[in-house]
């Protein structure tokens, strides 16, 4: 049975009215859980003049009903072993406010102390690893009184790693201490893991645990994103190679890897990660749609970047106008011609989905064409709208429409995919991109480990030396896949499953 939001939300004024609560002390509550709307949003809902999402209704309708029950507290039935209190209890919120007062005019460098002081404020000890750009390893980020002596961790045959690949909390008593490794994400871009270290291995075993240290490795990546912009001592950790000018410039054109709302999720991901000179992608989601563009310049150099550079921003600032696709697609043209004389080109593709019709409108120019994944299958290769190259005067520009499914995926990807050659000189090809997609598909694998996989293996295919950028990008409209993105204890399995 659906509750309607007229009914939700009466029903938690009336709550909020019995428990003495005022929309401050709702906010603050829903804000250490994990809600994502702010104090205005909240109160245009609560008087009835703006809405919120279902999982941000959901979250406000929690938090009122357990200050009621803080109020009026249920019986319980004893347990054999003393736990912690149930997981929404106080034992959180102040490592969640130590963590905030502490990142507070915090540099970067300073994170591990940070955390090391909101930890101990649960009643554990932790050390944050960050992932590494090229996306093989978790590296520790020194500094904090427990991270001296750790070295880098690989992804692959570790439990933190299983942690970060599969967004599944992992439990172990290895050397006589016992620990979590909790997940860390900013929204739904995986950054690392936390290695919480308990006194005591039958806490492993305590939900309540497994729910604040959740809160706090969630916190945590908010607070991570925020930091890093500051300075560069944690984009210094994950830096695991050296990083060409023209590969500095793309990866600060990027937006995050891995991002999306309650409706879509979308993750790319381009390789090599530190030496990509032309191709770039760009992704920008609202309650209506989602914007994607991909391209790939031509050349590998610092001036393919700046090609680079150019069609993106040419895009954005079109797209941001609210402009259409069409003039999308010839702003980026018009940007190159202007900027570079009609010398150099790019390739791409401009798309926009609608999220409550699944009608997809998009331009390949010159590019290669999206494919459409559908219950476990490549159904369909999208070569309605087309235009000549970006940079080249097009004497035609069709704009392509697709009617999704629900939980179709569309692939967007560059040449260097395809064309990656292994030794005997054989290309990966159209043909091994679909089937690495389709044996992928239903094997409940989160969509950003999908992503990481294929660009690892088309590096690998290459023996890490590509000739050309590959770049990869998926848009899944979904309102189920979120639930792969979420390390809540039960979301993916039991811990250490």
């Amino acid at each position: 049975m659906t509750v309607s939001e007229n009914r939700q939300r009466h029903a938690i004024r009336a709550v909020m009215q019995r428990a003495g609560l005022t929309t401050e002390d709702v906010w603050v509550r829903c804000f250490a859980l994990g809600g994502d709307a702010d104090p205005v949003e909240l109160d245009l809902f609560l008087d009835g003049l703006g809405t919120l999402p279902a999982l941000e209704r959901d979250v406000v309708a929690s938090v009122v009903n357990e200050a009621l029950d803080e109020l009026a507290p249920a019986a319980r039935a004893p347990y054999v072993r003393r736990g912690r209190e149930p997981a929404r209890d106080a034992g959180a919120l102040p490592a969640l406010v130590e963590l905030l007062r502490g990142a507070h005019l915090a540099p970067p460098d300073r994170l591990a102390t940070v955390v090391d002081r909101a930890a101990q404020a649960l009643g554990v000890r932790a050390v944050l690893y960050l992932v590494d750009y090229a996306g093989t390893r978790l590296a520790p980020v020194p500094g904090g009184a427990h991270a001296g002596g750790r070295t880098t961790l690989s992804l692959h045959g570790t439990l933190p790693g299983r942690a970060f690949r599969m967004l599944e909390a992992q439990s172990s008593t290895s050397g006589g201490r016992a620990r979590l490794w909790i997940p860390v994400l900013d929204g739904v871009e995986r950054l690392g893991v936390l290695d919480v270290m308990v006194p005591d291995a039958a806490m492993l075993e305590d939900p309540a645990l497994h729910e604040q240290c959740w809160w706090f490795a969630h916190y945590l990546g908010h607070v991570l994103t925020g930091v890093s912009r500051y300075g560069d001592g944690l984009d210094g950790v994950r830096r695991s190679e050296h990083r060409t000018v023209a590969a500095e410039l793309v990866w600060q054109l990027l937006p995050p890897l891995t991002s999306g709302t309650d409706r879509v999720l979308v993750s790319g991901r381009l390789e090599p990660s530190g030496s990509v000179g032309g191709d770039v992608f760009d992704v920008a989601l609202s309650e209506e749609h989602a914007h994607v563009a991909i391209f790939d310049a031509t050349g590998h150099d610092l001036g393919s970047g700046l090609v680079a550079a150019t069609a993106v921003s040419a895009y954005r600032n079109a797209r941001r106008e609210g402009r259409s696709l069409f003039d999308q697609a010839q702003a980026v043209h018009t940007a190159l011609v202007d900027q570079f004389g009609g010398a150099t080109f790019a390739t791409g593709v401009v798309a926009r989905l609608d999220l409550t019709t699944g009608r997809l409108r998009y331009v390949a120019a010159g590019h290669p064409y999206p494919l459409v994944l559908r219950d476990g299958r490549v159904v369909r290769t999208l070569q309605d709208g087309r235009r000549t190259l970006f940079g080249l005067e097009a004497t035609h520009v069709s704009v392509g429409e697709e009617q999704l499914e629900p939980g179709d995926i569309v692939v967007l990807y560059s040449d260097g995919i395809t064309e990656a050659r292994d030794a005997r000189g054989v290309p990966f090809g159209a043909d091994g991109l679909r089937g690495y997609l389709e044996r992928q598909s239903g094997t409940g694998t989160p969509l950003p480990e999908v992503v990481r996989r294929l660009c690892t293996e088309i590096l690998a295919r290459q023996r890490g030396v590509l000739q050309d950028d590959a770049t990869l990008v998926l848009v899944h409209w979904t309102t189920e896949g979120q639930l792969r993105l979420d390390p809540r204890p039960g979301s993916g399995g039991p811990p250490g499953a």
